[in-house]
């Protein structure tokens, strides 16, 4: 398993996003040399994790349980076939571009060592939005990339480290659970029943997604 490319946004303004800003930072590229990746802070104050990556909407995005987005090599060859064009490392907005590795597989709360001593721990999935879609230029790309259902991972800095396109993956801790990065976003998209189900995965899980997991059992039972 391996990193073929750290890729950082920077600002640009568009016509199809509503962030206050007026622009976004989703069209990430690969960097050059090492990057260095730390706990950004609080969701509304901190923004990526990833140094030289912007962030330009606060609201939903950054902090430090989204501070790192991941997204398969192998997800995106598959969306190459399906769309029917190239897309780079980075398209999809991902901070890492991975290689070898099941990211919408993994469970939550699973830890990865990324080159010597970057040490990430799995949180959620990524939910699409209207910047995504328009971002790619497909129709209604929202509802299709639900329906595949390989959100890739959003991923909080246990220890802070700099990394590289090429360094080696671990996966060092691999829960007990059996709440997947996959089986989170079905549960909060297209199977709500399952909601309740993500408490199992405990204080890994993204905190937004407890609350809701919670608030669902006690309103509609376990």
């Amino acid at each position: 398993m391996r990193l073929l490319s750290v890729n950082l946004g920077r600002y640009k303004a568009v016509e199809y996003t509503d962030a206050p800003s007026g622009g976004t930072g989703i069209d990430k590229q690969p960097a050059d040399g090492a990057v260095r990746v730390a706990a950004p802070g609080p969701k509304g104050e901190g923004g990526s994790g990833v140094a030289g990556d912007e962030v330009c909407d606060l609201r939903d995005h950054g902090g430090n349980d989204q501070a790192v987005y991941a997204y398969a090599r192998e997800d995106l060859d598959e969306w190459e076939r399906l769309l029917g064009h190239p897309l780079a490392g980075g398209s999809f907005g991902e901070n890492l571009t991975t290689y070898g590795l099941d990211v919408s597989g993994a469970k939550i709360g699973e830890r990865c060592r990324v080159g010597p001593d970057l040490l990430l721990e799995v949180t959620s999935g990524r939910i699409p939005c209207q910047t995504f879609q328009g971002h790619l230029g497909e129709t209604r790309w929202v509802k299709r990339f639900t329906r595949q259902g390989a959100p890739g991972a959003y991923l909080r800095v246990i220890e802070p480290g700099e990394i590289r396109g090429g360094d080696t993956i671990e996966v060092v801790h691999r829960p007990e659970h059996d709440i997947t990065v996959a089986h989170q976003f079905r549960a909060v998209t297209t199977e709500r029943n399952l909601l309740p189900s993500l408490l199992a995965a405990g204080d890994a899980l993204h905190p937004e997604l407890v609350d809701a997991a919670r608030k669902y059992a006690e309103k509609y039972g376990s």
